[in-house]
C-alpha cells in the first residue's frame, strides 16, 4: 500500500508539472502573439497617415499657368507635336494647329479687335494663356495682358472649335498718337511657330502702344472679365 500510494504521488506529481508547463507555454503563445500585431498596427497607421498625406498634396490648388506671368505649371509636362507641351493627355496648340483671324469689335471709332484661333489640326489641344502680339515694328515687345481675363481652366480646343481673345488697340480719341496697322504678328505661348495675321479693314487698324493690352483665350468673350 506504501508502494502504490507512492507511486501515485509521484505521477499526480509529474501530471501537475506537465500542465504547468503547458500553461507557461500557452502564455508565452498569448505574449509574442500580443508583440506581433503591435508593428504591424504601427505599420498600418503609418501606411494611412501616409496614405493621407498623398491625398492632401494631390487636392492641393496647382499653380496658375502663363509663362509671362510667371505661373507654375500645375502637372509635369510631355512632349507633343512641334516641341509643344501640355498635360499629359493634351499637347498645347502651336500656330500649324489653328488658323487665327482678325475682326473688328463694335465701333466706330474702331478700339478693339477679336482674334479667333480655330483648331484646324484634326486633334485636341490646349490654347494656353493669351496671344502673344506684336503690333509694330517700332515696338518689338509683346503687348501687355489683362489679368483679370483668365479662365478659371484650361482651354482645351476640340477638332474644329475656336477660341477667343480680345484685343485692345486704342482709346479711340482724337489726340492719342495710333500708328496704322494692317498686318501683324501672333505667337502662342509654348508652341512653335509665328503667324501673320491680316488686320480688319482696307486701311488695316490704328494702334496706340501706350493703351494696347490683350486678354486671355476663352471659350467665349464674357462680360465683365473681358471688357477693358
Amino acid at each position: 500500500m506504501s508502494a502504490f500510494r507512492y507511486r501515485t504521488t509521484a505521477l499526480a506529481a509529474t501530471t501537475t508539472a506537465v500542465l504547468a508547463l503547458a500553461l507557461t507555454a500557452c502564455g508565452g503563445d498569448s505574449g509574442a502573439g500580443t508583440r506581433a500585431e503591435g508593428p504591424a498596427s504601427k505599420s498600418a497607421h503609418s501606411a494611412a497617415k501616409s496614405a493621407q498625406g498623398t491625398v492632401a498634396k494631390d487636392d492641393a490648388p496647382a499653380g496658375e499657368d502663363g509663362a509671362a506671368e510667371g505661373g507654375a505649371a500645375a502637372k509635369t509636362p510631355v512632349t507633343a507635336k512641334g516641341g509643344a507641351t501640355g498635360s499629359a493627355s493634351t499637347p498645347l496648340c502651336t500656330t500649324e494647329d489653328v488658323r487665327i483671324s482678325a475682326a473688328t469689335q463694335d465701333g466706330p471709332p474702331y478700339t478693339h479687335l477679336v482674334l479667333t484661333a480655330k483648331n484646324t489640326s484634326g486633334h485636341r489641344c490646349e490654347m494656353k494663356g493669351f496671344p502673344q502680339i506684336q503690333f509694330l515694328e517700332s515696338h518689338k515687345q509683346n503687348i501687355p495682358s489683362v489679368a483679370r481675363s483668365r479662365p478659371e481652366a484650361p482651354v482645351v480646343l476640340d477638332a474644329g472649335a475656336p477660341a477667343y481673345a480680345l484685343v485692345k488697340l486704342s482709346d479711340g480719341g482724337a489726340d492719342e498718337d495710333v500708328e496704322p496697322v494692317t498686318a501683324f504678328a501672333v505667337w502662342l505661348q509654348g508652341g512653335d511657330g509665328q503667324a501673320t495675321v491680316r488686320a480688319p479693314g482696307a486701311e488695316g487698324v490704328a494702334v496706340d502702344p501706350a493703351t494696347y493690352r490683350t486678354g486671355y483665350w476663352t471659350y467665349e468673350l464674357r462680360n465683365g472679365a473681358d471688357d477693358f
